[in-house]
């Protein structure tokens, strides 16, 4: 398909504020697990999610080819029930703030990614804005105050977290590839389609009764509420936002600012949930929003030839 002229600004304007809306996903997923497992909390998540984006099933017709299918295929079993039913399945094992930790790791492990298999090349006052972009998540993660009595990390739970974030690389950079030659909006509705089909064939398995989904009747407005804002707003508009932002900027740039992710979660944790931040975490989320400033004002990561993605 044609390269439109790209928008560097609206690219991390996009990624930006698809990462703050991951950081709500904690956030609402707490309501949600109180009255159900893991399994059903993303099944039913991941339905919110797909009957947002139907709509677009319609008007966005797919023209992929069979090799394409095969990766769209691939990224939506990775991105979808892999990488979240792991990623929720260690949360419940570790403590928000290690999960958090872990999730600041991410950056620096999408730069290296690009580095080696998406072509990019970071220039030092990008790999200056990463170092201190995750430098910040880990003050936040380790500056945070949980309540009394919070369950105890785990090294068990920290290692599926890691797990979940190395298999997120694989879903960005497929993506990534699939989007230069279709829409982020084809890639995006066909993808969450896919996974969330996925999703309903596994999950009743793995969590067959007295483990199995929450019957629909048990569950309170409130956490149905929270249902729909993960599925709505944390899992269909991100994925489109976050898609389209790929788009525009490289990878390994976009990448700091998943650090939004963890300054987000605490936010909602000190203001929503009356938490508290010392002054390391205060200190780890100016180093976040510079590191943003940083980046998308003065680092020119360059984008190296493309070849085959094997």
């Amino acid at each position: 398909m044609p390269n439109p002229k790209k928008s560097r600004a609206l690219g991390f304007a996009s990624c930006a504020l698809a990462s703050s809306l991951w950081g709500c996903g904690f956030f609402f997923g707490k309501f949600a697990l109180a009255e159900m497992n893991v399994g059903a909390m993303v099944l039913y998540r991941f339905l919110f999610a797909t009957l947002a984006l139907a709509p677009l099933l319609l008007t966005h017709r797919p023209r992929f080819t069979r090799a394409d299918w095969g990766l769209l295929l691939l990224a939506s079993f990775l991105g979808i029930p892999l990488q979240f039913l792991i990623q929720f399945s260690g949360l419940a094992l570790t403590t928000v703030s290690h999960a958090s930790l872990m999730v600041g790791v991410l950056p620096v492990l999408l730069a290296v990614a690009a580095t080696l298999f998406a072509h990019e090349r970071m220039d030092t006052t990008g790999w200056f804005a990463l170092a201190a972009s995750t430098l910040g998540a880990t003050l936040i993660a380790l500056g945070a105050r949980h309540a009394t009595g919070a369950n105890r990390p785990t090294l068990a739970g920290d290692l599926l977290v890691v797990l979940s974030l190395v298999i997120a690389l694989a879903w960005i950079l497929i993506n990534k590839r699939l989007m230069q030659r279709h829409s982020p909006v084809t890639v995006t509705a066909y993808g969450v389609a896919a996974g969330t089909a996925m999703l309903l064939l596994v999950v009743p398995i793995l969590y067959r009764q007295p483990f199995g989904p929450t019957p629909i009747a048990s569950i309170s407005l409130k956490a149905w509420l929270a249902l729909a804002a993960s599925g709505l707003l944390c899992t269909a508009s991100t994925t489109l936002l976050w898609n389209w932002g790929l788009t525009q900027v490289p990878a390994s740039q976009a990448g700091v600012l998943l650090n939004m992710e963890p300054l987000i979660g605490s936010l909602l944790g000190v203001f929503l949930l009356h938490e508290s931040l010392g002054p390391s975490a205060r200190t780890g989320g100016a180093l976040i929003l510079a590191a943003a400033l940083i980046i998308t004002t003065g680092s020119r990561t360059r984008q190296r030839e493309q070849l085959p993605l094997t």
